[in-house]
Formats: structure tokens, sequence, C-alpha cells
């Protein structure tokens, strides 16, 4: 998504947030106030409703009680009042449970049944989510569980088993709110570990994606009726079993061949409603990026130094080296693939951006085209690879979410020679052929390389000595008894790197830049490399998960032309480097997202202008609107912004 800041911006209170459906009314910023404007997003970008059609906090009259519904929708030009009112939603914070005798359940059915031409009702903490149909019967009313409220201008049997044309792209956090759902629900119903309903959730997310690309009719569904009794839900596992055993056919390197779906009818049979009405290859890609991070964080932080890069260093290292679409990109150390990901998208955001003017309106027109060269970019220019199987299993699902490029991705030690490599990575030839890298690689001493054969490769390898006199470092013929993991990934890295032209942006600890006993290896860095850019981050950066003081260092690789000229002129030639310190990172060392405030302590709200895909009568249409976002304390994109302005200033 393109978003181009405006010149407007609002002061809002402190503790407050603006109303996503009048964009002026300031509430109160409390759990239940954020699921209320994540569903009204929702009811706005996905179901196609109307702003003017809802009402936040509508008054009921039941009886002596009025109480506000949270959020009521009309028939358009419809006056709002009680007896018009078509759909109730009621929201609650995440401590609220659906079984509590106040506000559960039952208070949303006590306000559908007060209100004679409501139909549909829903109700959610975020983690919870409930759905129900009045049946008004007998002079009396009940009310049927059904997957998910219609859109605008849909049926209910749409609802319950709809086709592709149908399913919605998710927005905003709707999609992080339906992940978090399933994957509680597993745990919680399954009797599994948090770790082990996390890839039992990445069977079910990979049927459902396949079934979004390969079958002519929706299989991945499940009705009302079939999710409640035991004949409807064996219907249930047999499209879904079929659906994996596909999937398993597909993705022989992800899945074994006597992998099964190890879920209970009535548990598969919930999952599969919690994620019907959704199509995941045409959701937003921060959106299935943010509900993809919370699962997979969760559940895959390592202990071998394999903390996961914030989403913000991400982009500010990918937007310093500006993939384009004939760049070869790769990360050799690539984790569940947050830095491919990220240059995945910023490469789409281009072809998205031109397709949409080549197009204009025609918007079946525009995502034919942008499908077509972002199938071709993710295939044939990513590349990652991970010694650790689980992680690269959880990348590959998080590029087939995003376009399907995990046909580059590789379980493999990145250290070792390419002629152990297994055969698919070997033919993609990537030794001194990458364009752009970026790595944080695994780093410690708890993890140190001790193996001979692969300490004897590199010349980070091995034991040198320093000439005091000369000030110089002369790399010896004995390798070193071991060495930590990231001192040798600097070496792989800028051998991957196309000579002349090839650049990396890679993450390490501070010590190899000021540690007197690292000098060798900053010596070998200036004699190989060019250095763009060192970029101190803030002590904070990887928190809440550790705190350690890092840089991400910036570098191209010289010809070996430019390697003899210095060596023939016994020095390094003298060039500028771009230095910035990431002071404000957006997050403070709890986690907690932090913004910008003014004087008085207020958060700033700023207007800005976004693109967003939105439906009207059942087709998508491009918008470009105006919202209100608060102003997130970080700077790391200014920096990126920064050097490339410095960049293209240099000779």
């Amino acid at each position: 998504m393109n978003v181009r800041p405006v010149p407007t911006a609002v002061i809002v209170q402190q503790g407050k947030l603006l109303d996503f459906i009048d964009g002026l009314t300031q509430r109160n910023e409390t759990p239940e106030e954020y699921v209320r404007q994540e569903i009204a997003k929702s009811l706005v970008r996905e179901y196609g409703y109307q702003r003017a059609e809802i009402a936040v906090e509508f008054t009921l009259n039941l009886g002596s009680r009025k109480p506000r519904a949270d959020l009521v929708i009309f028939n358009p030009d419809d006056l709002h009042n009680q007896d018009r009112a078509r759909l109730i939603i009621e929201c609650k914070s995440q401590k609220v449970k659906s079984s509590d005798r106040t506000d559960g359940v039952g208070q949303l059915k006590s306000y559908m049944a007060a209100c004679p031409n409501v139909g549909y009702g829903m109700w959610t903490n975020g983690l919870e989510r409930f759905c129900y149909r009045r049946v008004n019967k007998d002079g009396g009313v009940s009310f049927d569980e059904i997957p998910d409220i219609p859109s605008k201008g849909r049926s209910e049997d749409e609802v319950e088993r709809p086709r592709f044309d149908q399913l919605k792209a998710a927005s905003s956090d709707a999609l992080l709110f339906a992940f978090r759902r399933c994957h509680n629900y597993i745990a919680g119903n399954q009797g599994l570990q948090k770790s082990e309903a996390f890839w039992e959730l990445l069977k079910i997310i990979f049927c459902k994606i396949h079934d979004e690309r390969s079958s002519n009719e929706v299989e991945f569904f499940a009705t009302s009726k079939e999710r409640h009794n035991m004949n409807g839900q064996s219907k249930v596992i047999r499209r879904v079993g079929k659906l994996f055993e596909d999937v398993k056919s597909e993705y022989s390197t992800i899945f074994r061949e006597n992998e099964e779906i190890v879920l209970t009818p009535e548990v598969l049979s919930y999952i599969v409603t919690q994620l019907q009405m959704y199509s995941l290859l045409e959701s937003d890609i921060d959106v299935k990026g943010r509900a993809y991070e919370e699962i997979v964080g969760s559940n895959l932080r390592g202990d071998r130094g394999e903390f996961f890069t914030p989403r913000n260093i991400c982009q500010m290292a990918v937007t310093m080296l500006d993939p384009g679409e004939r760049h070869i990109v790769m990360d050799p150390a690539c984790g569940t693939g947050g830095f491919l990901i990220t240059a995945m998208n910023y490469v789409i955001d281009k072809i998205r951006e031109t397709e949409i003017d080549k197009w204009g309106g025609n918007v079946e027109r525009a995502e034919t085209a942008i499908r077509a060269r972002v199938q071709r970019f993710a295939q044939a220019y990513i590349i990652g690879t991970d010694l650790n199987p689980h992680l690269v299993k959880a990348s590959k699902m998080n590029m087939v979410m995003n376009n399907d490029g995990a046909g580059g991705l590789f379980q493999a030690n990145s250290l070792q020679s390419p002629a152990r490599w297994d055969d698919g990575l070997r033919s993609r030839q990537v030794m001194g052929q990458i364009d752009l890298l970026f790595t944080n690689p695994p780093f410690g001493s708890k993890i140190p390389i001790d193996d001979p054969v692969i300490l004897e490769s590199y010349d980070l390898g091995h034991a040198w000595t320093y000439d005091a006199k000369t000030d110089k470092w002369t790399m010896r013929n004995d390798v070193q008894k071991s060495q930590p993991p990231e001192i040798l990934f600097i070496e792989r890295c800028v051998r991957l790197l196309k000579p002349g032209t090839g650049r990396c942006a890679i993450v390490l600890p501070d010590g190899i830049l000021g540690s007197p006993g690292a000098g060798y290896v900053r010596e070998w860095i200036l004699k190989h490399t060019r250095v763009l850019a060192s970029i101190d981050l803030h002590p904070d950066t990887f928190q809440p998960h550790v705190s350690v003081q890092t840089s991400v260092l910036v570098l191209q690789r010289k010809t070996q032309e430019e390697i003899s000229v210095e060596a023939a002129a016994g020095r390094f030639n003298d060039y500028q480097v771009f230095m910035a310190v990431a002071n404000h990172i957006g997050h403070d060392k709890r986690g907690n997202i932090t913004y910008v405030r003014d004087r008085t302590g207020n958060e700033i709200v700023e207007e800005i202008e976004e693109q967003t895909k939105e439906y009207e009568d059942g087709k998508p249409v491009y918008k470009r609107q105006r919202t209100q976002k608060k102003v997130i304390d970080d700077n790391t994109l200014q920096i990126a912004q920064a050097f490339r302005t410095w960049l293209s200033e240099q000779d």
C-alpha cells in the first residue's frame, strides 16, 4: 500500500483515539475500543458497508434500560432508529468471555431480540467471535450460530458456502484476530502445546491457500450445520484432508509424505469457519505480515541467537538499498523470512503502482498483471537459506502467503562449501551473483563454528597477526579453534555479492565494529568492500526479547581490480561513509508502541492519504481516502530516506 503524508495533523488527547466511522470523535483508548475500531474498519473495508450506514454506541430502549450497542448497521437512507436496525455488533475487551452473564453473547442476543428487523449479530472480544442469525418462529425468537455475518448485498447462503469472488480481503488487524483465535482454540481444545498448535494451524493455512489457488469451487468451508454435527464434521475433514494431500504433493520439501492433520473434527471445523470468509491471496501484504508475525513470533523465538529482526529495521535496510524487479535478492540466514518478505513487498509496491496507473480503474486487469509480475519476481529473484528446518518451513509458509516464492527457500548451512548444498540451491549458482543481500545472522560466542573444514575455507576463519608498527593485520596459515558465526557470515555475504555492484545490509554486534581484537575483521571488510553506511541501533531494538548493542552495516563489494589497485598503493582509498543513530525505534523495552507527543504530552495524529481496495456492489475498486493515524516515534525510515538522498549526491 502506498501511503503519502498530507500536511494535516490534529492533536489527540492523551489516552484518546479517533473514531474510524466519523473521523472526529475522540474516544477513550481502551482494549474494548481497540476491538471496536478494528471491527469498524472491517465493516467498511471487508464487508462493504458505508460509514453513513453504521452507528456507533447506538442507544436502545429495553424497558427501563437504555444500553448502548457498540455498532449498529442500517439500510442506506433509513432513519437510525431501533425499529430499522438490521445488524448489531458487540465488542468487548479480551478479559470479557463469551460466557459472561452480563457482557457475554447473552447481551448481544437481548439487543437483537429488542430490534424487530435485526437479522444478524456478532459478538467478539478479538480472541472469541460468534455470529448469529435471528430466527422468528411460533411467536418467539431464537438464534442460530453461523460462520459470519453477511457482507452488504450478500445473502446468508453465500456466508455458509462462499464463492471465490465473494471472499473478502482482510483489512487492518482482522486476520491477526482470526489467526490468534485459531491458534488459541487449537491449543485450548486439542490438548497441544502452543508450538504444536502453531504447526497444525500452518497446515490448515496451507490448505486454505491451495484451495484459493487451485480449486474450481471453494472446498475450504464448513457450514453452520456441518460444524455442529458429526456427519457434517466428517465432510469437512474429507474436504480439507483432500486439500492437504494436494499440499503435501506440491510442497514435498515442507511436509512429509506421511504427515497428517491431527486436529479433532470439532476443532478443525471451527478453524475452517474462522478463515473461510477471507481470501488470503488477495489480502494486503501488510495485513498478512502482521498476522503471521504474531503467531510466528510467539512460537519460534530461538535460543540460538535467532532473534527475529523487527519489521522497521527490515524496512529501513530494504529502503536504503532500493530493490527492483530485476535484482536478485538473498538472505543467507533468513529465519522466518522477514527481510525477504520486506524486500518482496517493496518491489510489489512498485509493481502495483505502475500497473494501477497503467490500467486506471480496471481493477481486475491491474490485479492480473500484478500477480503475474509478482509471482515471476518471487520465484526467480528471491533466495533464502537457513540452517533450522523449522524456520525454513515457517519462512516458506510466509512466502506462500505472499504470492508463492517458496521455491527459492532452502534448508542449508550457508557457511558450508557450496559443493555441500543440495542440488536445488547449487543450481541457483549464487556465489558472486547476488545483487542485494539483507541478513541478521545468528551471533554470539555460545554458538561457535568449530568445524575445521569450514574455518579453513574462510580468510576470517584463520588466525591473524597484528603489526603495531605498520598498523596492519596479516592472515596466517593456521586456522582458529572456533569463530562466532557472525564473523564468518560477513565474509560469506561479501563473496555472495556481484563484484563492483552487489550490496548488502547486515546486522552485526557492535563489538565487531569497535573491539580492538576484531581489528582484522574490520581490515578485511575495508579491503574487500566499500562501506556505504553504518547505522547504530538503539539498545532496545530487539526488546522485549533481548537487549543487545547492534548496528546495520551497508557494504558494496569491490572488484578484484579495485582491490589490486589499493594493494599496490599500500593504502585504502578515502571516501565518505553515511552514519546515523536510530535513537527512536517506535517501541519501548517492553515492546509497547511509542508515539510522537506534543509539548503537553498529547499524541500527535497525522492525516494521511492512502490507497485502499474496497468493495462496492460486490466489486473491488481502488480508492484514495484520507484517514488519521497516530505518528509512531520511529526515525528508521527517515534514516533510510536520508541515506538515499546522500547516496544520490555521491560521485
